[in-house]
């Protein structure tokens, strides 16, 4: 869809101011709920893998990331009836729940209650890629790519910091009787709630209810007749939508099955408990920094060398991430640099692969759209983390990694057909 189908009113004045409170207060979440999620998320394989097994431990990863997908659509469903500013507020007090149960799940040593915790605190997963849309519901077509890359960015502070807080985390509450894994998600749970509260009573006016000038009858008849079966009708009717899709998902998939299991791996190095959250929170970090922080870059290159190129990038990046992670051994210095090119590939596939989805849709459906595409990803990415603790039991993290590389092949395909005929199209005959 051409960007000539953003909305006229983003270019008033005043919706112009409301757009910059909008911008600086869902900044000021995202940082928030993202040290929140990976203070927590951080140290999550490692308590399932404490309480339970290793070879169940990438299920904690797998349990957040089905929660961050199934949790879309109620999201999605609220954003489309009660505008973003309920819904995002909803998903970041769920995580806040989920943080609560894996919290007392610990305590207890019960696993049924701590895989609960983590499918609710997925919900951060939710409210943060959902942000990313918010803000833009009122972003005039010119800047729509720069104020999308603002949030996105937001997340690489609260990325990088949360999971260097871990060790602080635990070592802080462990004397008032909570596991020493578990402290990370207490501090998990006092700043998703902190994110959740700030958006539902400051993000006013609504941003995507400005955006439709909204009523609630039309509320109600976009919720029915522009929902997420309307939208996956369109997205499968549309080439680049479907690719779109695609780049996400495989991203998720390598990024998630790859990630999860890296803290075992640290551990299996013959770290103690403490060194062994050090290393993980330094590595982690700075995935997460190739996740995020270059997102803006990734968002430039999508407009000026074209979006099938940089999802062709980042397949390039993720089976070099798998290959340097893979054979890296014990070495920190090698995995940390895998884990980076991980992020790095990740970020190419879900900035070119979202911006290429939404630009192919209508207005009217973006929202749904959106919300189906993150549903995609976020199973996607579940299903990893469920095969990624087997397959390393099984046999060890390198063929993690070969498995994960091999998971790129269709998309590559995909892009690589799109960008041929695209050529062969333009050539002179």
């Amino acid at each position: 869809m051409p960007e000539s189908a953003s909305l006229q009113v983003s270019n008033t004045p005043a919706v112009a101011d409301v757009q910059r409170r909008t911008l600086r207060l869902l900044f000021i979440s995202q940082v928030m709920g993202g040290v929140g999620m990976s203070v927590g998320m951080s140290v999550g394989a490692l308590l399932a893998a404490d309480m339970a097994s290793v070879g169940v431990s990438g299920l904690a990863q797998s349990a957040a990331v089905v929660g961050g997908a199934l949790l879309a659509v109620p999201a999605t469903r609220i954003a489309r009836r009660n505008g973003r500013g309920p819904s995002l507020a909803a998903a970041y007090l769920a995580a806040a729940l989920g943080g609560f149960l894996v919290t007392l799940a610990a305590m207890t040593r019960s696993v049924p209650l701590l895989f609960l915790g983590f499918f609710f605190f997925g919900a951060g997963t939710t409210a943060g890629l959902q942000a990313r849309y918010a803000a833009v519901d009122l972003s005039p077509a010119a800047m729509y790519g720069r104020h999308l890359s603002l949030i996105v960015w937001a997340s690489t502070i609260g990325g990088v910091a949360g999971p260097n807080l871990a060790s602080l985390a635990g070592a802080t509450l462990s004397p008032y009787g909570i596991p020493a894994l578990a402290g990370p998600f207490v501090y998990s749970t006092v700043l998703l709630t902190l994110a959740g509260v700030s958006l539902f009573v400051w993000l006013r006016p609504d941003p995507l209810r400005l955006a439709r000038g909204d009523r609630a009858e039309h509320s109600a008849q976009a919720s029915s007749a522009h929902g997420m079966r309307a939208a996956l009708g369109a997205v499968l009717a549309h080439r680049d939508a479907r690719l779109g899709v695609a780049a996400t998902a495989v991203g998720h998939i390598v990024m998630v099955g790859v990630m999860a299991m890296t803290p075992v791996h640290i551990r299996h190095a013959g770290h103690g408990p403490v060194d062994t959250l050090r290393l993980v929170g330094i590595v982690i970090s700075l995935h997460v920094a190739g996740m995020y922080a270059f997102a803006p870059v990734m968002g430039w290159l999508s407009d000026r060398i074209g979006r099938h190129h940089v999802i062709l990038g980042g397949v390039a990046l993720l089976l070099a991430a798998c290959a340097v992670a893979g054979t890296a051994g014990d070495d920190l210095t090698g995995l940390a640099i895998g884990l980076v090119l991980l992020g790095l590939g990740w970020s190419a596939c879900m900035v070119a692969g979202s911006t290429l989805l939404s630009l192919s849709m209508p207005s009217e459906l973006r929202p749904s759209a959106q919300g189906l595409s993150d549903l995609v990803m976020g199973l996607a990415g579940a299903s990893a983390g469920a095969l990624s603790g087997v397959i390393v039991q099984a046999f060890d993290f390198p063929v993690l990694t070969l498995v994960a590389a091999m998971a790129t092949v269709p998309v590559a395909m995909l892009a690589g057909a799109y960008t041929y005929q695209r050529a062969k199209s333009i050539q002179p005959q």
